[in-house]
């Protein structure tokens, strides 16, 4: 998210975002453990294949879109709402 967009927000807006956002983190965790879980079983089982990079490539999607959860909880330390 835009950090131009987070600071046109109110404080209860941003307080809404936050506890919409807090909870997708969790399901995003449980995500990230269960598709590593996977691929190291894949691993373990058949070697080192495509299959056991193919789950990977979901886990590096998933981090890479947590960059607005720390947009949004940047600029909430910003304004003190902690």
């Amino acid at each position: 998210m835009d950090q131009k967009k987070l600071s046109g927000l109110s404080n209860e807006k941003l307080s809404e975002l936050r506890k919409k956002t807090k909870s997708s983190l969790r399901i995003t965790a449980v995500l990230m453990g269960l598709l590593i879980g996977v691929a190291a079983y894949s691993a373990v089982k058949n070697g080192l294949k495509f299959a056991t990079f193919f789950p990977l490539i979901f886990v590096y999607l998933l981090a890479k879109n947590q960059k607005d959860h720390k947009a949004i909880d940047k600029e909430i330390k910003s304004r003190g709402l902690e």
